[in-house]
Formats: C-alpha cells, structure tokens, sequence
C-alpha cells in the first residue's frame, strides 16, 4: 500500500495509507510548559481508522499519544506535570520541568511503502542549559491490507553534552512502589481501560492499578507486549504490540536492563522503562541507543498471531 505524507511547516507530519491518517507527528512546541513541551504522536491509528492514542486526559493533562520521556533526570521532570518526591509524594515544581526542542529533520525520505524520519532535537532544563542532543528516528513500514496491521519503529539516540553525569531514574528508583515509568510511553484512548495485556508467555491479562495488583507483567522483561481491546462507538477491537530490539534486551550491548511499565486498569498505558528498579548514568560526551517497535492492528489478536507477525517483521 502506498504511504503518502503531508507536511504542515513548523507544526506537524501526517502519514497516511489507503485514505487514513495513519499517524500525526507534532513538533510545534506546546503552549503549555508544565506539561513538558516536546514533540509526540497523535492520532495514531489502525489501518481501518480507529484512533488507539489518547491525548491530554483528564488525569493526566501530559500524557499525549506516543511520546519519548524522561521522568527523573538528574532531578528534572521531562515526562511533564507533578514529580514525585521521596517522603513527599507528587508535588508541583514547575522549576523540575524540563522540554525538548526541535532542531530539524536531516532527513524525511518517502517511498512508496515506506517513511522514514530523522530528527534532532535538544533536551533542555527548566532553567535553560542545554543538557542532551538526540537523533531521533521514526520509521512507518510493513503496511499490511490483508493482516490489518502496520509497523512503527522509533530510536533513540542520546548523547550527554553535560560536564557532569546524567542521572536517569523513575518514581520508583525515587522510592514509589512499582511505579517505574519512564522512556517511550504510549497512553490510549479512554476504551483501552480494562483491556488484555499478554506477553510471550504467562498471563493473559493485566489486572492491577497501583501498588501489588498492577498485574504479572507490571515491571517484568520480554522481547514484547501486546494490549488489545474493544472499541467504543464501532464493532471492533484493536491490538498494540509493543516490541523490543533484539539489542535493548542484550547485556553485552544495553546500557541498562529495560522492563514493562504496564497498567490496563485505572488508565491504559505501557512504557518501555530504561529505569524501572535503578538508576544509570550516562557520563559526559557517552550516548546510549535504543529501537522499539509498535504494531498497530485490527482486530483482537492473540499471543500466536502476535508472535508470527512479529516473527515476519525481521529487524
């Protein structure tokens, strides 16, 4: 299926597909500096048009779609809103919010089934020092008709241009029970709440909200992660599969161990935590790189499907 795109100059990209708004890449910083500005997608959608991306909710203002976060860096706040305080719980510090800023896109190449983006950026404290430089890449591919499915695939590379270490930590490395959120975090729409979260194995469903309910998968490892759900307003389920690199998983080559931040139950939500348990620091002139993958399907797929799908989408 041929992919097309439509640039909106210093405001957004949208790649469609077969007549569908398949995602929407805003770069245009937002007016509001507590919810972190930087740039993130939404909508993103299945083939069929179904939007599976939540966008400043009513619990939480900063979750935006599909968007790169740092929720503890070196005492700053790049996720957006409250920042959790040891002892203290979530508090208001607007001075611990950070952004990140839009430099350019080196490269936005379109084929006929495929786009790729490239972009730079600059992760700044609230007080304006220029801490980090990012390449960021985005690539939509593997558009596929017949399955209902298409493929988004997001890297990261960060370098620390700080003459100091960069600290990357959590609410839970900061003393929050199981709640490790951090990195690249996909929030859905209202109707994903109490839907079924699966991974390669074990169960089928994540069940929890805060605390020891969160469900099996809360703060576990895998190679990926599916949530599926059922729609309102139409007669149909869609499926996010959350996916890892074969490197981000690998000792030899990851900075840092990765685990699942989950929750399908108060808000659906999944981040691919480089700092669930424990911090690590980059040190001044070191960058890090990961790749993750998202497939966006219709339909309620299951842990076979998933696993074969992926299976035919090599790296």
């Amino acid at each position: 299926m041929t992919i097309k795109l439509i640039h909106t100059h210093g405001e957004h990209l949208s790649v469609e597909a077969g007549g569908v708004e398949l995602l929407r890449y805003v770069y245009k910083p937002d007016p509001v500096a507590f919810e972190s500005r930087k740039p993130y997608i939404h909508p993103l959608r299945t083939l069929a048009g179904h939007q599976v991306t939540g966008y400043r909710p009513n619990d939480h203002r900063w979750h935006k779609g599909l968007q790169m976060t740092a929720s503890h860096l070196s005492g700053q706040n790049f996720w957006g809103g409250n920042s959790y305080i040891h002892g203290e719980g979530y508090q208001e510090l607007p001075e611990r919010v950070g952004s990140m800023r839009h430099d350019g896109f080196p490269v936005l190449a379109l084929e006929d089934d495929r786009f790729t983006l490239a972009e730079d950026l600059t992760w700044v404290a609230h007080s304006g020092q220029e801490w980090a430089r990012e390449q960021r890449g985005i690539i939509v591919h593997s558009v596929d008709e017949e399955a209902g499915a298409w493929a988004l695939d997001w890297v990261i590379k960060l370098t620390n241009i700080r003459d100091e270490p960069l600290h990357f930590g959590s609410p839970t490395t900061a003393g929050r029970e199981m709640a490790g959120y951090t990195g690249l975090q996909w929030r859905g729409p209202r109707d994903f709440t109490g839907g079924a979260v699966f991974g390669p194995e074990g169960p089928d469903r994540a069940e929890g909200a805060d605390g020891a309910d969160a469900g099996k998968l809360m703060g576990t490892q895998g190679p990926w992660l599916a949530f599926t759900a059922e729609r309102d307003d139409v007669d149909a389920h869609s499926t996010l599969v959350f996916a890892h690199a074969p490197e981000n998983l690998d000792a030899s080559t990851a900075i840092h161990d990765s685990h699942w931040f989950v929750r399908s139950q108060p808000i659906p939500t999944v981040a691919f935590s480089w700092a669930f348990f424990e911090e690590f620091a980059l040190p001044p002139g070191e960058s890090f790189t990961y790749r993750y993958r998202v497939v966006v399907a219709d339909g309620a797929w299951d842990r076979d499907r998933v696993a074969a799908h992926l299976e035919a989408l090599p790296w």
